[in-house]
């Protein structure tokens, strides 16, 4: 695989609630492109993260220099999240019609959805949404793959898997295995492995 980017800046954000394994994803992800002598800069914002909170990295990737960790409003080429409410958000604010968006599909009630104060948009809707504000968009069940494999915070690991099918990086699973070998205790590795195969097959 080529060290190419379609931008540079490439400007990624990764997204979710606490809990979720955000910080995680955006760290093996940054030590991936790393790997493969691109410059990483990573911000990273958090909520009320113990508590089911907004967790967000802002990954800003480069051949050239590195940039400052915040992304510009409207400058992201690439939303990776791991809540799909929390892609809408992101994308308001951090969207263009360029950017192309991975979510997971797996819903996490904001406690103003579980107390009535208001609605939470369905699947489909979600869908429309991306269709009209993204250049290209995809929706999987990381959580659904995960919980199969007996941890459900390995969604983020399912992400990543899917993030490389789609071409928008340049990962694959030979970085993503030496990145886990790196940072990984052994006993977890297979299940890492697992789950980034089975993203890729998700894609």
């Amino acid at each position: 695989m080529k060290n190419l980017l379609a931008k540079d800046p490439t400007n990624i954000v990764i997204t979710g609630v606490g809990g979720q394994g955000n910080v995680m994803a955006s760290r093996v992800l940054a030590g991936m492109l790393v790997a493969k002598g691109f410059y990483v800069t990573i911000g990273e914002t958090f909520g009320m993260s113990q508590r089911g909170g907004s967790v967000m990295s802002h990954l800003r990737v480069s051949k050239k220099s590195a940039w400052s960790p915040q992304i510009p409003l409207g400058q992201a080429d690439i939303i990776v999240a791991l809540e799909p409410s929390e892609a809408l958000r992101v994308l308001s604010r951090w969207g263009n019609p360029r950017v192309a968006v991975l979510s997971n599909n797996r819903v996490v009630y904001p406690i103003g959805v579980i107390t009535g104060d208001y609605d939470y948009p369905d699947e489909e809707k979600i869908k429309n949404i991306f269709a009209k504000l993204t250049a290209k968009s995809w929706m999987i069940d990381a959580t659904s793959v995960a919980m199969e494999m007996g941890n459900p915070v390995l969604s983020n690991i399912v992400m990543i898997g899917a993030l490389a099918k789609t071409a928008l990086l340049p990962i694959d699973r030979r970085a993503f295995e030496k990145e886990i070998n790196k940072n990984v205790a052994a006993d977890k590795r297979g299940a890492n492995l697992a789950a980034f195969d089975a993203g890729v097959k998700m894609v």
